[in-house]
């Protein structure tokens, strides 16, 4: 959608990382933004370093009546919701399927896949009406390819972000409403943290993790850039296609073997 035609931004995980980087980029447009986020010490401080075009709401993505709650009141603050971007999450735990704890598997679902999908529960009906929108949806480069051991039920989860995103554009498109995979690389942020101060699990895969030069700050340029062209997919690092593109040739042979058997 135009950007300059957008009044609000709705965020969550926005009170730090990918979140605040992606508010900060609709703030620089003259979007007024509502940051969402379960931490509420790091929300209110993010408040109080900005203007009145700002709103805070706490929030755990999980609660289905909490985002009734939060949606009434950023409507109050700002009026309907154009951008949407569904961010919050936690991050992998570390563990091999045959070897994972099924509570840590049900909290990454719940968070990074059922959390998002209770964003678009809660505004796509209300974008759709209307006739215009944009959805960002936060996967991951493993929402692509699973190619990394010990990020399993993460890799499940923002797999089902993908396909959600892919399904809902279909659907909204005939409507006037956008919808984004946004699938970081390795950024810098504080999502280990954040995922402990919840109570969940972070381990050390045996795989080292990179060190990036991107930051949260860019990725919200990106963001924006890629609404403004309504961009199927946003993807952060180019280094993401090798691996992609080995699970798509390997789909592909798996195709040819159909035709020639």
């Amino acid at each position: 959608m135009e950007l300059s035609e957008a009044r609000h931004a709705f965020i969550t995980g926005g009170a730090s990382g990918l979140g605040l980087g992606i508010a900060q980029a609709m703030a620089r447009r003259g979007i007024a933004v509502t940051i969402a986020d379960i931490n509420e010490e790091a929300l209110a401080e993010v408040i109080a370093a900005n203007d009145d075009r700002w709103h805070g709401a706490l929030l755990d993505t999980r609660d289905r009546e909490g985002w009734k709650r939060v949606k009434a009141g950023a409507e109050a603050a700002f009026g309907p919701v154009d951008i949407l971007v569904n961010n919050a999450g936690i991050a992998p735990n570390g563990q091999q399927f045959a070897d994972m704890d099924p509570e840590s598997f049900d909290r990454i679902i719940a968070i990074n896949l059922v959390g998002i999908a209770n964003g678009v529960f809660a505004f796509a009906a209300e974008m759709r009406d209307r006739g215009r929108g944009h959805i960002v949806n936060t996967s991951s480069q493993a929402g692509l390819t699973a190619s990394v051991p010990g990020v399993g039920a993460y890799a499940v989860a923002k797999f089902g972000v993908t396909a959600l995103s892919e399904g809902l554009r279909k659907e909204l498109a005939p409507h006037g409403v956008g919808v984004s995979a946004l699938c970081p690389g390795y950024v810098t942020t504080n999502l280990a943290q954040n995922t402990v101060r919840i109570g969940g699990q972070v381990r050390q895969s045996p795989m080292a993790i990179p060190q990036s030069a991107i930051t949260p700050g860019q990725v919200g340029e990106m963001v924006a850039e890629g609404i403004a062209r309504n961009d199927a997919y946003i993807i952060t690092h180019p280094d993401a296609w090798p691996s992609v593109e080995k699970r798509m040739n390997a789909i592909h042979a798996a195709c040819l073997a159909r035709e020639t058997a």
